[in-house]
């Protein structure tokens, strides 16, 4: 399927590895000007390049931390006219909420709920002015399914998804849309981190514990990263126009709900 992409502009952000980077191998393939995003100049450079190198497309490397203003507006700077914008970021660590004092619960509401509100706030009256946008929002099943532990990511998480939910609808006759995409478990090395610790805690082998969380999985497998960005490419594409404010649950069928 051609996605009506090509020339386009998309800054993907957290793009060096996992998910963020299978949105931005998906997006260049598609003919996308991609601007890539990690927290240092090595591991983006090499994504970058990586990326360009497989997708043949033009591809940017900017390392910033987005969590501040600076590494923001470096960021833009570098994208110019943003087209698509792909927000991502780390997750807080799983944490009893007993845990999670004020500068935690500060620090997780600021990367998984303010920064990316931020960046939503300077891109998407540019969209709005060219009559397209696609802003795309990495955020988790979690905020379906809350498990303990990851409270304070399921929260931050969602009150992204309830505060964009408004600003959605009142953009799309404009034709810029804004969605969701809820990753369950994939293969990244986040997932095989919490393996790792799941295996140590409960004296596992790291066999033992990954067999264990796919008997959680209907389709009895962790999910392809290639997977989650060829549905990312999709919901910025030009064939995607009609679908807004939506969250799209990419799991396996780990959730058990209908809605």
């Amino acid at each position: 399927m051609d996605l009506g992409l090509a020339g386009r502009t998309a800054v993907v952000c957290a793009s060096t590895q996992g998910l963020g980077r299978a949105c931005a191998v998906e997006l260049a393939r598609a003919g996308c000007t991609v601007v890539v995003n990690g927290r240092t100049e090595s591991s983006t450079t090499q994504a970058a390049e990586e990326i360009a190198a497989s997708a043949g497309a033009p591809v940017v490397a900017v390392a910033a931390d987005l969590d501040t203003r600076a590494g923001q507006d470096a960021l833009l700077a570098a994208a110019g006219p943003v087209d698509i914008l792909v927000n991502n970021n780390a997750g807080p660590p799983f944490r009893d909420f007993r845990e999670v004092d004020e500068e935690a619960l500060l620090a997780g509401v600021k990367a998984n709920m303010a920064t990316p509100i931020r960046l939503v706030q300077q891109v998407v009256d540019g969209m709005v002015e060219r009559r397209f946008g696609r802003i795309v929002n990495i955020t988790s099943g979690s905020v379906k399914m809350p498990l303990a532990g990851l409270d304070l990511s399921s929260g931050a998480r969602a009150g992204l998804t309830g505060f964009l939910a408004g600003v959605a609808r009142s953009v799309a006759h404009a034709n810029v849309t804004i969605n969701f995409l809820l990753p369950g478990s994939f293969d990244t090395r986040r997932l095989r981190a919490g393996q790792a610790a799941a295996a140590e805690a409960q004296g596992l082998s790291m066999d033992e514990a990954a067999d264990q969380a796919r008997a959680g999985i209907p389709a009895g497998r962790f999910g392809d990263p290639a997977e989650f960005g060829a549905a990312c490419a999709f919901l910025c594409s030009d064939r995607a126009g009609f679908i807004t404010g939506q969250s799209l649950l990419i799991d396996g069928g780990a959730y058990p709900g209908v809605l």
